[in-house]
C-alpha cells in the first residue's frame, strides 16, 4: 500500500509529507486548493507523462517520493523480474522533474528509468477518475475482469500454455513443410542436372582430343595435298622419271663412296650422306603414315561438329572447363545420395498438432463454459451493488461470442448495460453519464475487490454527478472496498468524507505575495469543522457543526 507521499516544489505545493492509512483515505478542500495537483504528483512518481509546468515557479526542480509497504506477492514477483530490491517489504519510488523539462527516476534511491517506474506503478496503484474509465470503456479488458472475478486465472494460464505449444508446433509444421517443398525443388533440380550431364557420357579431356581432330578434319584436304607433295619431293613421283630427294642423296652418296678408298677424306662425307638418306626415307615413311591417318569422311566431320557444340554448351552452363562440368555432376550425385526424406517427421508433427489442437479446443470450451457461469454470477452481483448505489433499474450482462482460438481462448466479451427500464442493452462505452460510470466502476471494484492484485485504488472525484443518498451509498461502498484494498479518494461531498478512516485537508493560503498549499491530517474536531464547511460553506454555524458531528458518529456504525 501507499504509506507516505512526499512532495516538494510541485506547482503551488512548496513541501508536504502526507501519511496514509491502509484503508479509506479521503482528501477534501476548497475548489482550486490543489487536490488535482496531488493526483498529478502520484501520476508523476508512477512514471506517467508530465510537463515541466508542474515545477513550482522560481524553483529548479520538483521532487515527489512515494513509500510503499506491505508489498503483495504479485508486486514482489514483478520487482524480482526487474531486479529491484524490496527488503523488509518496502519500496521507495522517487521522481525529480527539472524546470527545463528533464526528469530523473529513482527506485530505492538508486537511479532508474521512468519506464521502470511506470512498470512498477502499474502493479501498485490503479487511479480512477471521472474521465479515466479505461477498464469500462475498453472491451479488450472486460475478459480479464471476468476471469479475475471467476478465479479462472489458473485455468486461463493452463489454456494459454497449451495455446503457446500449439502455436510453436504449428510454426514447426509450417517450417518443415516449407523445407520439404524447397528440398523437393532442389532434388528435382539435381536430378535434371545429373540427367543432363550424364546423358552426354563425357570422358575426361574429351573436348581437347575432339578439338584437335576437328581442326584436322577442317583442313584435311590442304593437309593431304601438302603431305603428298612433300612425299613426292622425298621419294619422287610415281610413273615419272623425276627422282626424289632420297634417291638423289643416295646417288650422291654412291658417287662419293666410289672414291673413298682413293681419297679417304671422302669417307666422312659419304657416311654423312648415307645418314641423310636414311633420315629422308624415314621421314617419307612417317609422312605416308600421317596420310593414312587422315581419313575424315562427312559423317565423322558432322559428328565432331555436333559433339563439340554439345560440350561447349554444357561447359558454358556448368564450366568453364570440362573438368568443372564433371565435378558438378559428381557433387550433384553425392548431394542427391545424402538427401533424406522429411515426410515421416512432417507426418509426426502434423499428428502432434492435431492432437494438441483437440486439447486446446477442449480447454477453450471448458474455459468458455466457466466464463459463462461466472458471467451470470458477476452480472447479478454487480446489479445488486448498483441497486445499493441507487441504480435499481440497471441491467448488466456479459455479451460473449465464440470465435477462432486466440491466446485468450475462443471468447470475445463486452459488458453490455441498460440503465433504464424498457431500454435495450448497449455497450458500456456508450454510457454518457459520468455519475453512472463512476458508480458502475465502484460496483465493479467492490465485486472484484478481494481478487484484485492491485492493492491501492485512487478515485479522483468519483462523486461527480451524484449527491444526497447516492453519495452516501458511494461512501459506504468505498469503505467496503477499503476492507480489502487501500482507497484514496478526492471528494467534495460530506456524505463520502465522513466515511473515511483518514481525512486529509488540502488548504491554499497566501503568504508574502505567494500561494502555498498545505496538506495535513485532521483530528475529530478538525473533521467536524471541515464537514460543516462542505455542507454550508464558509459561514459555519453551531447547527452545521452539530450535524457534522452526528454524521461522523453515525458513520462509525455503518
Amino acid at each position: 500500500m501507499l504509506s507516505e507521499l512526499y512532495i516538494k516544489n510541485l506547482a503551488i505545493i512548496e513541501e508536504a509529507s502526507i501519511p496514509f492509512s491502509d484503508n479509506f483515505n479521503v482528501f477534501t478542500g476548497e475548489t482550486g486548493a490543489g487536490k488535482s495537483i496531488l493526483i498529478n504528483g502520484i501520476n508523476a512518481v508512477l512514471g506517467q507523462r508530465i510537463t515541466k509546468d508542474i515545477v513550482r515557479a522560481g524553483c529548479d526542480k520538483a521532487v515527489i517520493s512515494a513509500l510503499f509497504t506491505e508489498l503483495s506477492d504479485n508486486v514482489c514477483s514483478r520487482l524480482d523480474e526487474l531486479g529491484v530490491s524490496h527488503e523488509d517489504g518496502q519500496l521507495m519510488l522517487t521522481r525529480e522533474i527539472s524546470s527545463d523539462g528533464g526528469s530523473i527516476a529513482r527506485v530505492n534511491s538508486r537511479a532508474s528509468t521512468v519506464s521502470v517506474l511506470r512498470e512498477i506503478g502499474e502493479c501498485l496503484v490503479n487511479i480512477h477518475g471521472q474521465h479515466d474509465n479505461q477498464i469500462l470503456m475498453d472491451p479488450e479488458k472486460h475478459l480479464s475482469i471476468l476471469d479475475s472475478y471467476g478465479g479462472l486465472e489458473k485455468q486461463t494460464e493452463e489454456y494459454h500454455e497449451s495455446f503457446k505449444q500449439l502455436q510453436e508446433i504449428s510454426r514447426r509444421l509450417k517450417k518443415l513443410t516449407l523445407e520439404r517443398k524447397e528440398k523437393t525443388e532442389r532434388e528435382e533440380m539435381l536430378r535434371e542436372r545429373i540427367e543432363e550431364i550424364g546423358s552426354l557420357s563425357i570422358e575426361e579431356n574429351e573436348d581437347e582430343a575432339l578439338e584437335a581432330e576437328y581442326k584436322i578434319a577442317q583442313n584435311s584436304e590442304d593437309i593431304c595435298a601438302a603431305l603428298n607433295e612433300a612425299y613426292s619431293f622425298l621419294n619422287g613421283v610415281e610413273d615419272s622419271d623425276i627422282p626424289g630427294a632420297a634417291e638423289l642423296v643416295s646417288n650422291a652418296c654412291g658417287d662419293i663412296s666410289a672414291f673413298s678408298e682413293a681419297m679417304p677424306s671422302l669417307k666422312n662425307l659419304s657416311d654423312r650422306l648415307e645418314n641423310v638418306r636414311v633420315e629422308l626415307e624415314d621421314i617419307a615413311s612417317e609422312i605416308s603414315s600421317e596420310l593414312d591417318k587422315i581419313d575424315i569422311d562427312a559423317e565423322r566431320y558432322a559428328f565432331l561438329t555436333d559433339r563439340l557444340s554439345e560440350l561447349n554448351r554444357i561447359k558454358k552452363k556448368y564450366g568453364p572447363e570440362l573438368s568443372d562440368v564433371l565435378e558438378c555432376y559428381n557433387n550433384a550425385a553425392e548431394e542427391l545420395d545424402e538427401f533424406e526424406s522429411s515426410s515421416d517427421e512432417i507426418e509426426q508433427t502434423a499428428a502432434q498438432r492435431e492432437k494438441l489442437l483437440a486439447d486446446v479446443s477442449e480447454k477453450a470450451k471448458c474455459l468458455s463454459a466457466a466464463r459463462a457461469e461466472a458471467a451470470e454470477r458477476f452480472s447479478a452481483q454487480v446489479e445488486e451493488e448498483l441497486k445499493f448505489l441507487d441504480m435499481p433499474n440497471v441491467k448488466i450482462c456479459a455479451a460473449m461470442e465464440k470465435g477462432k482460438l486466440t491466446a485468450a481462448g475462443m471468447d470475445t466479451l463486452e459488458f453490455m448495460i441498460s440503465t433504464n427500464v424498457g431500454e435495450g442493452m448497449k455497450p458500456m462505452s456508450k454510457i454518457a453519464s459520468g455519475g453512472e460510470l463512476s458508480r458502475i466502476m465502484l460496483a465493479l471494484k467492490n465485486v472484484i475487490a478481494e481478487k484484485d492484485n492491485i492493492h491501492t485504488l485512487i478515485f479522483d472525484e468519483i462523486d461527480t454527478g451524484v449527491s444526497g443518498r447516492a453519495a452516501q451509498k458511494i461512501g459506504i461502498k468505498l469503505r467496503q472496498v477499503s476492507k480489502h484494498q487501500q482507497v484514496l479518494c478526492v471528494t467534495h461531498l460530506s456524505q463520502m468524507a465522513v466515511m473515511a478512516d483518514n481525512h486529509l485537508l488540502i488548504e491554499k493560503k497566501t503568504r508574502d505575495g505567494r500561494t502555498y498549499t498545505s496538506v495535513h491530517r485532521l483530528d475529530f474536531e478538525e473533521r467536524k469543522r471541515e464537514i460543516a464547511r462542505i455542507m454550508v460553506g464558509e459561514n459555519i454555524t453551531d447547527t452545521a457543526l452539530k450535524n457534522a458531528e452526528e454524521l461522523l458518529l453515525s458513520s462509525r456504525d455503518i
